[in-house]
């Protein structure tokens, strides 16, 4: 049996001498709360993946507060870190070498600065061959981040979005908006619209700019396995983002969102959606518009978490992975 009383099993995300390594079993009431213990740092050097806070909200169009998203993801992950991701039969940490790269540091007072402070991040995490792995914060976030990666690529990229929302409503070029920014990386070329799906949309949008649209109607009555299908018949082989907004679930599952949408997925559908996308190549992923001041006992937060968490198995499942 392992001494609780070890002071050796504290504050594994200052103290742990290997970010490559089984999950750690710290107790979850105490301790830094880095996401799922991983070890904090600035030093991408032998690092996979690096999860990073991007706390900005001041794109919303309801309720404001994913500001303080990466914070509650974190503290929410303490109760992840001492086990391998069920029903996963291998341990992410020990496939990946994941740190904890803390947050972009938003420039708050100048809102037009905000886009190139989140690009800029996410490009230097890229450029020393480490795949970002963001916490927002509001939906626009995941633009920069993309456009990142995009040009990292040198081509645009196919999009998974789980989604209340399509998220392509036009807007000016310099609108800062969580509802335009896929409209924006549409006719930018940022995103391939031919390799992309929206999935558990349920808000009304004439024109999602070429996207295919699975909505929450559709993947209710068609179920897992089709929209599974639907979605790596649509990737393929391209290099995808796959990001989640939390209000793609319904607010029995996640209350703690901005733009709660009745009639959304279950946790356990989503979760195995994602398990199902396994092999796709998988290159950027976030989850966004956690927003804890309207949560209920944690549970919008921990979903946010263990989609993090599904999220990194699909890294290390995608084709040459180190899971594969």
């Amino acid at each position: 049996m392992t001494d609780s009383h070890d002071p050796h099993r504290r504050d594994y995300a200052f103290l742990a001498q290997d970010s490559k390594a089984v999950t750690h079993d710290e107790p979850m009431w105490s301790g830094a709360l880095s996401f799922c213990r991983r070890r904090y740092g600035r030093d991408l050097a032998g690092a996979d993946v690096a999860v990073v806070g991007v706390p900005y909200d001041q794109s919303v169009t309801n309720r404001p507060g994913t500001r303080f998203g990466p914070r509650a993801v974190r503290a929410a992950s303490a109760q992840l870190g001492w086990s391998r991701a069920w029903p996963s039969p291998f341990d992410p940490f020990e496939a990946l070498d994941v740190i904890d790269w803390g947050d972009v540091l938003i420039p708050h007072g100048h809102p037009t600065q905000v886009p190139a402070a989140i690009e800029a991040a996410m490009a230097h995490i890229l450029d020393a061959g480490v795949t970002p792995l963001a916490i927002g914060g509001d939906h626009f976030t995941t633009y920069p981040a993309m456009k990142a990666l995009a040009a990292k690529l040198g081509q645009p990229l196919a999009m998974v979005q789980f989604d209340a929302h399509t998220d392509t409503w036009e807007a000016p070029g310099d609108w800062i908006d969580h509802g335009t920014m896929f409209a924006r990386g549409v006719s930018e070329g940022v995103i391939d619209p031919a390799k992309s799906i929206q999935v558990g949309i349920r808000t009304t949008n004439d024109d999602p700019m070429g996207i295919e649209v699975w909505d929450a109607i559709r993947c209710h009555e068609q179920g897992v396995a089709a929209t599974v299908d639907a979605i790596r018949k649509r990737v393929g082989e391209a290099p995808v983002y796959v990001t989640f907004d939390i209000d793609c679930l319904d607010p029995a599952f996640a209350p703690g969102t901005g733009t709660p949408v009745c009639g959304g997925l279950a946790s356990w559908q989503a979760l195995a959606m994602l398990r199902g996308l396994a092999g796709l190549d998988v290159r950027g992923m976030d989850v966004v518009e956690v927003s804890p001041a309207y949560d209920v006992g944690e549970i919008t937060a921990l979903a946010g978490a263990t989609i993090a968490l599904q999220l990194l198995c699909l890294h290390a499942l995608r084709p040459g992975g180190p899971a594969t």
